[in-house]
């Protein structure tokens, strides 16, 4: 049994698709499917349901997962501790950054960590903000710039970025331009547009529809605020955005919904155990941002 086919049973187990794994690992699908064979037989078991598309963990994968992920945390740890006697800082760290969300601190801390140590490699991915948080818990990110709703995660390290209310975004002219303070009610008697489940803006949209008892008629969603926008911007229906998202296009009035009372958060989200490549990048994170992480939102 090799660290390398732990590593791949992991990637396989986690992405629940060979082919993905195998672009995860950087290995083509070939070479890891074998590599998983030759696990199996040694283990005497089938660690994956192959019958649909989909890779399932069988029972047995399921039990061996645990110790895989351990494992691989314990050879980790080996390195890093020799690494940190000698001073060294190398490997790998993996980013992600919820879709279409452009924030120039982030990359000017990608920017500055890679003049530092550029014996690190560093990725950078987009994804919804459950799947982001998903992968920092799974160990297949180590920092994460995520959208949620209300708190950040207590079981994750965090700073928080942004913290803003809910608005209705809709052209000048809009009869909810001329209604005063408005309701969740109110902009749900409109079509709206929203970005897709799985992104801090609709979390904080649907638990408030939730909570009010409101049913709204999501008419479009984009994954992008800019599409979000520019859908409203041509009447297609009401826009739910932030604050900060919806006061950057001049043509759409942002307009506060008074009755959601959770806000939507921005924050970057890592393990309570940093590596020490991910503490040199938090070091040029917290710069970056303006040191906000002096007391960590959680």
């Amino acid at each position: 049994m090799e660290l390398r086919q732990l590593e791949y049973f992991v990637a396989v187990a986690e992405e629940a698709n060979f082919t993905r794994a195998a672009a995860r690992v950087h290995v083509s699908q070939s070479g890891i499917s074998a590599q998983i064979r030759q696990l199996e037989n040694e283990l005497g078991a089938p660690l994956f349901d192959r019958s649909t598309r989909v890779a399932t963990l069988t029972a047995a994968g399921e039990a061996a997962l645990v110790h895989a992920r351990d494992a691989l945390a314990s050879a980790r740890a080996v390195r890093e501790s020799v690494d940190a006697v000698n001073r060294v800082v190398r490997g790998r760290i993996e980013v992600g950054m919820v879709t279409a969300c452009t924030v120039t601190p982030l990359f000017d801390a990608l920017s500055a960590f890679h003049r530092a140590h550029p014996g690190v490699a560093a990725s950078l991915t987009e994804a919804n903000s459950d799947r982001l948080v998903d992968g920092v818990r799974g160990g297949t990110l180590d920092l994460a710039l995520v959208g949620i709703a209300g708190g950040t995660p207590s079981d994750l390290e965090s700073i928080t970025v942004v913290r803003e209310r809910l608005v209705a975004a809709v052209p000048d002219g809009h009869p909810l331009t001329r209604s005063g303070p408005i309701t969740l009610a109110d902009i749900c008697a409109h079509p709206l547009v929203s970005l897709p489940p799985g992104t801090g803006i609709r979390t904080v949209l649907d638990q408030a529809c939730r909570a009010l008892d409101c049913t709204p008629e999501l008419a479009l969603q984009a994954s992008a605020p800019d599409a979000v926008a520019d859908l409203a911007l041509r009447g297609l229906g009401v826009a739910v955005l932030s604050e900060s998202m919806a006061g950057a296009y001049p043509g759409l009035v942002p307009i506060v919904v008074s009755d959601v009372t959770v806000d939507a958060v921005l924050a970057l989200v890592w393990k309570q155990q940093p590596s020490p490549a991910l503490r040199e990048l938090l070091v040029h994170t917290r710069r970056a941002f303006g040191d906000r992480s002096a007391a960590p939102a959680r």
